[in-house]
C-alpha cells in the first residue's frame, strides 16, 4: 500500500487524491493544483521557479494600517468562504528561505470593506488584518477568508515584507520593507465563490483581471495564488500558496496608490 504522508499543510497525499472532483468540475481555471500534486510538491516547484526571480512591486493602496497585531488567525468573526494562506518568502539574490521576516497582510471582507477605516466606517475593528513571522523555512501561514471585492478592483490580498525589525509579544517594530504587493485569485474561481452567501450581499460591480490597473499595469499574473480545495465543497474552504522573491536588502521606491 502507498504511504499516506503528510504535506506540509497538515493535508495527507489521500486526502488530497479525494478531492478530485472539486479541482476538475468546482475550481477549473488558472492557479489551481492539478489532482495528485501534494502541497509539499507545490512548494518545491513554486521555490525553483522564484529562486533568483524578483516579485514585481505592486501599490499598497488606500486602506494600510501600519503593522496589525501578530497572529494567525485574522478572521475575528468576519464570515466567508475559508481561506488558509501560506507565502513561503525567498531571497531572490541566493534563492534561500528568509527567516525572520515579518509578513504583513490585509484585506476586504466578504462585501467588500476594509477594516479600521474612516471611509468605510469601520474605525477600531482590525478583522482581516495580521502579521506572522517567518520560519527558517521562510513561511507564514495565515487563517482568513476568501475576499470579496469592490468596484474597480479584481479580487485580491495585500502583503508587505518588512525585515531586520523585531517582535515584541504581539507586536513589530522597526526594520525596512523590502516589498509591497498584492496577492490574486483566478477570475474563474472568484466567480465560483460569489455566487456564496455572504459574497451575495455586496453591491460592487464585478471586476475581473482585464479591468484591473494593478493586474494589467504591475504584473499582477506573477502574484497570482495556487489554490487547493480543502473539502468536497468550496464552503470546506482552500488553502492558498505562493513564493515571494525578494530582495532583503532592498527598500522599493513606493507604487502609485
Amino acid at each position: 500500500m502507498e504511504p499516506d504522508e503528510t504535506t506540509q499543510s497538515g493535508l495527507t497525499r489521500r486526502r488530497l487524491l479525494g478531492q478530485a472532483g472539486v479541482v476538475g468540475a468546482v475550481l477549473a481555471g488558472g492557479g489551481i493544483v492539478g489532482v495528485g500534486r501534494s502541497l509539499a510538491a507545490v512548494s518545491s516547484t513554486e521555490s525553483a521557479a522564484s529562486a533568483l526571480v524578483l516579485t514585481p512591486e505592486q501599490e499598497e493602496g488606500p486602506f494600510y494600517v501600519a503593522l496589525e497585531k501578530i497572529r494567525k488567525n485574522i478572521t475575528l468573526g468576519r464570515k466567508g468562504v475559508p481561506l488558509k494562506l501560506r507565502v513561503k518568502i525567498v531571497n531572490s539574490t541566493t534563492g534561500k528561505p528568509v527567516s525572520g521576516a515579518a509578513l504583513d497582510i490585509w484585506h476586504c471582507d466578504a462585501t467588500g470593506v476594509y477594516s479600521d477605516e474612516s471611509s468605510e466606517g469601520t474605525v477600531g475593528s482590525t478583522w482581516l488584518r495580521g502579521v506572522q513571522i517567518t520560519g527558517a523555512d521562510g513561511v507564514a501561514e495565515f487563517e482568513s477568508i476568501y475576499p470579496g471585492q469592490y468596484t474597480g478592483r479584481d479580487t485580491h490580498i495585500h502583503v508587505k515584507v518588512h525585515i531586520g525589525g523585531a517582535s515584541s509579544g504581539s507586536g513589530y517594530s522597526g526594520g525596512h520593507v523590502s516589498h509591497t504587493g498584492q496577492l490574486f485569485f483566478s477570475d474563474a474561481l472568484s466567480d465560483k465563490v460569489y455566487r456564496l452567501a455572504p459574497y451575495t450581499s455586496g453591491t460592487a460591480t464585478r471586476t475581473d483581471h482585464a479591468e484591473d490597473q494593478v493586474w494589467t499595469q504591475q504584473d499582477g499574473a506573477k502574484s497570482l495564488l495556487t489554490i487547493i480545495p480543502l473539502g468536497s465543497k468550496l464552503a470546506d474552504g482552500l488553502l492558498g500558496t505562493i513564493t515571494l522573491g525578494v530582495n532583503p536588502a532592498a527598500t522599493p521606491a513606493a507604487v502609485g496608490r
